[in-house]
């Protein structure tokens, strides 16, 4: 299509200036050093650095050998002149941060703190590097607080180091871990939690937590006379807790019945809490009677998240109650845009609608499925925003001139995603929004289309669609869609989500190309239309993967009463589950509540993004307005029916 297309011709100077990238006489020496370094060959790497040295990709092989050495000499043995110079040398690149970051790590872990805090900060940080960073204050005399150290906290070496230390010097104490340790315990990360637990617990302590994670209700059996102290009282509230897993249906009943009246009523609102959420998980409806039970307690964030969409899938939404459980979360997740739309929606049931109106205008700008349902809850249709004024060439050129984004294109050219994807991301970090829209015509015209929408998405102002909502091969993909009847908008909308038009992308499960097809369904849809020559091996090729991918969508939209949000959960999820889930429902349900209370947070996000995609598309493609909410219907209940779908 040309509109969602054509914005990159006219402009071959930007092939012609990124040409030459791929001709350098040192390449060679930079693929075989890559070779090495995934042969683990370390003098081979060693002894091709000065071929390579002065290729455009020449600070890899490099970067490899020093962080080599950082991660396998003893400290003394660090190349620490060698790694100062990489850094001043590629002041601004992406590997001299990287190496900054590895060089921080290494330092925590040898407890150099004096080096963290010379290295100073990274550009591109991470959780690790801030709890590093932490610690290294804190051993510098600038004292780190809980609050501080949790707020960073992600499992990870660097950030168990800190908390060690932060117990050891007392910062951190009892009742500050216990609810970190309580929402590893909800999470089911049971490695996580005991080694949290074991900043409040002795070691014989210890032996009893393991006991509680194991089978909670022989160890509550065999406690016929449990003694008084926090740490039994823990123990039982973990115990009681973890029943909502190990005997979810007989386990509530025997917590209320043997024990409410003897736990605290605050330990007692937490058991609750983890029966609703579990109830949520498997959308029972009980849930939103346990969250009742539980009240306005602190709980996780999902937690809380389940407990809103526990309320929603009620016959009878009582607003009231939503808006003050929404208002219970921590500020931070009161403004997503999720939860800022359904308190205007609550708003709106409760006639103030003004209050709505104010919600619902705080999130109606976005690009995003509840941007776009605020919008129309405003009145507005879903429409393509203007296209920001054209790109000059000079414009593009001096963005496909930037040393960081050169490098990403030569990499992508030689096949390396995973080191050009960070090194690209890095380039464009700090890019204007006219930047950012040339560097996403360059990535166009590299044919790197997942770099043209992650690179659009960026803008804050000047919106480009032709790029944010790309239609590459757009003839091809709607002739196999509209031969069969079905929607190209829905279909760029899940292919967007699924694979960024990336034709070689392949999944950690194993799903490839386009349409992301698992090797099984592939087979199964070949079989099924009569494809006599398919082989595995064709999985990837374009038109097998469009026919066979918009094949299996439109039976799986078939076998889902032609409900594209069904469909697409079971697209991505499988198409029994959706079945499933639709057969928990005793009444009708917006989509937008069935989406939303997927219980799958993969699915669910997916969902959600591929019906916000083909609204998009479909005005794209038609010119006209569109409306999500009309996409997304209401999701009406039906029994478990079979499947031979797979």
């Amino acid at each position: 299509m040309a509109a969602a297309e054509g914005a990159a011709q006219g402009m071959p100077e930007v092939a012609a200036s990124i040409a030459p990238m791929l001709s350098s006489p040192t390449l060679p020496a930079v693929i075989a050093a890559r070779e090495a370094l995934q042969r683990k060959q370390w003098s081979v790497l060693g002894s091709l650095l000065p071929q390579a040295d002065a290729d455009l990709l020449g600070m890899y092989p490099q970067y490899w050998m020093l962080r080599y050495q950082l991660w396998n000499a003893p400290q003394a043995q660090w190349p620490t002149g060698s790694m100062e110079r990489f850094m001043a040398t590629h002041r601004d690149a992406y590997l001299a941060d990287r190496l900054r970051t590895d060089w921080i790590l290494a330092a925590a872990r040898a407890r150099d703190f004096d080096t963290v805090r010379r290295l100073g900060e990274v550009k591109s940080t991470s959780d690790q590097v801030a709890c590093a960073q932490l610690q290294a204050r804190h051993m510098g005399g600038r004292k780190v607080t809980s609050d501080q150290a949790f707020t960073a906290f992600t499992p990870g070496s660097a950030c168990w180091a800190l908390l060690d230390q932060l117990v050891v010097d007392r910062a951190v104490q009892w009742n500050d871990v216990q609810p970190q340790m309580r929402d590893a315990v909800e999470q089911d990360k049971i490695a996580d939690a005991r080694r949290l637990a074991a900043y409040m617990f002795s070691a014989d302590d210890m032996r009893t937590f393991d006991s509680v994670m194991r089978d909670p209700m022989r160890w509550l059996s065999h406690l016929p006379n449990p003694q008084a102290g926090r740490d039994n009282q823990e123990f039982v509230t973990l115990a009681l807790g973890r029943l909502s897993r190990k005997e979810k249906e007989a386990g509530a009943a025997y917590a209320e019945r043997d024990w409410a009246a003897r736990t605290p009523k605050a330990d007692m609102a937490w058991v609750r809490s983890q029966f609703a959420l579990i109830a949520a998980l498997n959308l029972d409806d009980r849930a939103d009677g346990y969250y009742r039970q539980a009240g306005h307690i602190r709980m996780s964030e999902y937690s809380q998240a389940w407990k809103i969409r526990s309320a929603l899938r009620q016959p009878t939404i009582d607003w009231k109650w939503v808006i003050e459980s929404i208002e219970y979360m921590p500020k931070s997740q009161q403004d997503e845009p999720v939860w800022v739309y359904w308190r205007g929606r609550g708003f709106a049931a409760l006639n103030q609608r003004s209050r709505a109106e104010r919600e619902y205008a705080r999130i109606a700008d976005e690009y995003n499925f509840y941007g776009q349902l605020a919008a129309e809850e405003l009145g507005r249709t879903i429409v393509v925003p203007p296209r920001p004024s054209p790109l000059t060439p000079r414009e593009v050129l001096r963005v496909s001139g930037d040393p960081g984004i050169q490098r990403a294109v030569a990499l992508f050219r030689l096949g390396w995603r995973a080191e050009a994807v960070p090194e690209w991301n890095f380039a464009i970090r700090d890019m204007n929004d006219r930047e950012l829209l040339a560097a996403a015509e360059v990535a166009r015209a590299e044919h790197i289309y997942d770099r043209v929408v992650n690179t659009s998405d960026r803008t804050a102002r000047e919106v480009d669609f032709t790029q944010r909502y790309i239609a590459p091969f757009e003839g091809r993909v709607s002739a196999q869609a509209r031969e069969i009847s079905l929607d190209p908008a829905w279909v760029y909308g899940l292919i967007r989500q699924e694979s960024r038009f990336i034709s070689n992308a392949r999944s950690q499960v194993g799903a490839s190309g386009l349409m992301q097809l698992m090797p099984g369904t592939a087979k199964f849809v070949a079989r099924k239309i009569g494809m006599n020559d398919f082989t595995p091996d064709s999985v990837n090729d374009f038109d097998v993967n469009t026919r066979l991918g918009t094949n299996y969508l439109n039976m799986v939209l078939q076998d889902l009463s032609g409900s594209q949000v069904l469909a697409s959960a079971g697209y991505n999820a499988g198409p029994r589950r959706p079945h499933a889930w639709r057969g928990t429902l005793s009444h009708p349900v917006e989509g937008a509540i069935f989406a939303e209370t997927i219980p799958f947070t993969e699915t669910r996000i997916y969902v959600k993004n591929v019906m916000s995609n083909a609204t998009y598309y479909a005005a794209l493609f038609s010119g006209q307005p569109q409306s999500l909410k009309a996409r997304l219907g209401r999701i009406v209940p039906q029994g478990n029916e079979s499947t031979d779908l797979q």
